[in-house]
């Protein structure tokens, strides 16, 4: 008896499974199987692009993904993960342009303003909103734009989350009002999201401003002392539990204990320092020689403070804005990432950091070469 699933539900749905259970190769073959009998059908087209990315076949996602947007023009999840897709080869200019779709997302929906939303126009002598989406890292990412558009005539109003609103405010140069609860601002002429910015200001690789422009408001919370030639080393192993791919990006409890236990490391979660916002962390960070951290905030903040840092990056679900295939970061001049490798444990990659935090000090803190 034939026990094959028949429908085409069934057939996704199995092959969903497959992929759950790590069978990319088994999962394909169902996909592809689904297209065969119907290349008009968007679904299978989109679902295999995933798994082809996930493997690192980009050329072929990147043709499935347009398969199925020309199947199903109006599909803003396709247009999500096929901007991302391209962000992450550093393609900008069309993968900011599809990113637009994230806000067909559940809780990314554009503000309700009735003002127009910003999309180039010049802004000399007017009045800007920046309205914050996403989490810590993205809004610390992208307010570099803020004091860029503000030299440049505009009178802007950054909104951001709360614990960033003190950092932000002292280092600048604009009106920044936290997001929490009720907002009062002078009506503006223009408004645009956080993380459109880059793609109104037509940004590429080359062109991201990457000087620092965040600072310690406090005077450096310098560690205890410690050996004569040693380092002062901030550690942070884990992000937000809520992230989708925090499973992935944060390192289990005993690698976590191994980089904590580096001579000179210091725990930067905010629970063991105390810090009441991302203006106390700072202070700490100034004190530091390096940051060493996942894919979290504390890179952002690192990194836009010029302090030397490294990412550890997972392999899977690694988020755009670290590129592929790279070490270094057009975003952050100062810092060097540790890439998983895609059949790599999490073992591997703290081995080099280790290896490399016992490096002369003279190499330890230098960034990686482009490339």
């Amino acid at each position: 008896m034939d026990d094959a699933p028949k429908s085409r539900d069934e057939r996704l749905a199995q092959a969903a499974a497959l992929r759950a259970a790590g069978d990319g190769r088994a999962a394909e073959a169902v996909y592809r199987r689904l297209i065969a009998a119907d290349d008009r059908d968007a679904e299978p087209h989109h679902h295999l692009a995933g798994l082809l990315a996930a493997t690192g076949a980009l050329r072929g996602a990147e043709a499935e993904y347009r398969r199925a947007l020309e199947l199903a023009p109006s599909a803003a999840a396709t247009a999500r993960v096929l901007a991302v897709l391209l962000l992450s080869q550093g393609r900008y200019a069309e993968g900011f342009a599809l990113y637009e779709a994230r806000h067909a997302a559940p809780g990314m929906a554009k503000p309700p303003l009735p003002q127009p939303e910003w999309t180039g126009e010049d802004l000399a002598g007017k009045r800007l909103l920046i309205w914050p989406e996403q989490g810590f890292g993205d809004q610390i990412q992208f307010a570099r734009f803020a004091p860029i558009l503000q030299r440049a005539g505009a009178e802007v109003t950054l909104l951001c989350a709360a614990p960033l609103a003190r950092l932000f405010a002292g280092c600048l140069g604009v009106r920044v009002l936290s997001a929490e609860g009720e907002v009062e601002f002078t009506a503006p002429d223009y408004w645009v999201m956080a993380c459109s910015l880059a793609a109104r200001m037509r940004v590429e690789p080359a062109t991201i401003p990457g000087a620092p422009y965040l600072h310690a408001l406090d005077p450096p919370r310098t560690p205890p002392p410690i050996e004569p030639g040693g380092a002062r080393i901030g550690v942070m192993t884990a992000g937000s539990p809520t992230n989708l791919n925090d499973a992935n990006r944060s390192l289990p409890p005993e690698l976590a204990a191994r980089l904590a236990a580096l001579p000179g490391a210091v725990e930067l979660d905010p629970a063991r320092t105390g810090a009441r916002d991302f203006a106390d962390t700072a202070a700490i960070v100034a004190g530091l020689d390096l940051v060493i951290t996942v894919d979290t905030a504390v890179a952002h903040l690192a990194g836009a403070m010029g302090k030397p840092v490294w990412v550890l990056i997972s392999s899977l679900g690694a988020d755009w804005r670290w590129l592929r295939g790279r070490t270094d970061s057009p975003w952050y001049p100062s810092a060097r990432l540790y890439r998983q490798g895609p059949a790599e444990s999490w073992t591997a990659v703290v081995d080099r950091v280790v290896a490399d935090v016992a490096a002369p000090a003279a190499m330890r803190f230098k960034p990686e070469a482009a490339g």
